[in-house]
């Protein structure tokens, strides 16, 4: 109902709400109270999570609340109309809990573990393809098939079985922090890292303790988050020596993972220390792969120094660094993830109508994410706000397909 609020505008809001002056919540902020006044009427972007995430604390609210999150996911010829809540209902379901919550029998066959494999592919495949109507349409039917398999089998096809469920379980947990469901997302990334742990393998760990920090990340924990990260990468150092192209990706993404945690924690030495060690990873495994649907590589390096950028603020190094990487030969979710920082670097410059190309490029090739992300939709919300004149048929078309007006 909100989605049409800035997020300055919804500080606005929730400050009247909770009968706050602005002079009040500038000085809990560090702010003073004219630079409040003008982020509330949007004439300053609120684009830095850190600082976000100190009014959210301010007001007493989730980091969610003030980004608009979670949002509605439209139907869609692939997602029918079936989607979160289905989701929901099936990471909900009160037999997972515990083993003497459970009936004694399962009531569907057994999946063959190769299908299982060919499904959770499939699902990864269109997460980093941006199709999220057609991840949550899937999960739940999958969820429930690999639950009852591993209810099932037993030698080595449980230990397969269960390394497709936490594999399920991290889908979940990515597309629903795209999403802005953190909670139920954390819910998912929990459930995986639990299979994990039972299933012994330590790049499946690994790549469940990503999760987890991911979660972390969606919930405004940035300093939970990196301690994760600096615990899970003790947990997977020693088998390094022998780490294969899988083993590298998962490690070097885990710290990815932290150096955004870092950053949205202004936190620059451990932003710096963390990218190293992603580059070092990236620079043993020699070129850009996709073991285990990381998008690891050099490249995904290079698309997190831009992000850690707009992070701290360092908008000049963004634009230096952005436009020079080809994202061409990465999954779909990459390309428009980092087109979304460049258009927030160019937008932060004054550079409006580039933002908005790239924004447009960026929606073409991926639809739903682009609507689904805050990143744009504050662009160009706050591109219409700030509008002197009658706006381009561009920029209110985009606003029409994303349904902010």
């Amino acid at each position: 109902m909100t989605e049409s609020l800035t997020i300055g505008e919804r500080v606005a809001w929730y400050r009247r709400r909770r009968g706050m002056s602005q002079e009040v919540l500038s000085g809990l902020v560090g702010r003073t109270e004219d630079w409040l006044q003008k982020a509330e009427n949007n004439r300053i972007q609120l684009d830095r999570l850190s600082l976000i995430r100190g009014l959210a604390e301010a007001l007493d609210v989730s980091v969610g609340d003030l980004l608009g999150e979670p949002t509605l996911l439209e139907w869609t010829a692939e997602s029918s109309v079936q989607t979160v809540p289905a989701l929901r209902a099936a990471l909900m379901d009160y037999s997972q809990l515990s083993p003497v919550l459970f009936t004694g029998h399962v009531d569907r066959e057994p999946v063959a573990v190769q299908t299982l494999q060919r499904q959770v592919a499939e699902i990864f495949a269109a997460y980093q393809g941006s199709r999220f109507g057609y991840v949550t349409a899937r999960l739940p039917e999958l969820l429930k098939n690999a639950i009852a398999a591993s209810r099932t089998y037993d030698g080595p096809d449980l230990q397969a079985v269960r390394v497709q469920l936490a594999l399920c379980y991290q889908a979940a947990a990515s597309v629903l922090s795209k999403l802005g469901e953190a909670d139920l997302a954390w819910v998912a990334a929990e459930r995986g890292l639990r299979e994990a742990e039972v299933a012994g393998d330590p790049v499946i760990l690994g790549s469940l303790l990503r999760s987890v920090a991911h979660s972390l990340l969606a919930t405004g924990q940035f300093v939970p988050a990196v301690q994760l990260v600096e615990r899970a990468s003790e947990v997977l150092r020693p088998e390094l020596s022998t780490a294969d192209g899988r083993l590298l990706s998962v490690y070097g993404s885990l710290f990815l993972a932290g150096a955004m945690a870092a950053s949205r924690n202004e936190d620059r030495a451990t932003t710096r220390t963390f990218l190293n060690e992603a580059q070092h990873a990236a620079d043993r495994q020699g070129s850009d792969a996709n073991h285990l649907w990381t998008a690891f590589g050099p490249t995904n390096v290079a698309i997190h120094r831009v992000n850690t950028a707009m992070e701290l603020g360092d908008v000049q190094l963004a634009l230096d660094l952005g436009p020079e990487i080809d994202t061409s030969a990465l999954p779909t979710e990459r390309q428009v993830r980092h087109a979304l920082d460049l258009a927030r670097a160019y937008s932060l410059r004054n550079r409006a109508d580039d933002a908005l190309a790239v924004v447009l490029d960026a929606e073409r090739i991926a639809p739903e994410q682009v609507r689904h992300h805050y990143i744009s939709r504050q662009l160009v919300l706050t591109w219409m706000r700030n509008q002197r004149s009658q706006p381009s048929s561009l920029l209110t078309g985009l606003v029409d397909r994303m349904k902010l007006s």
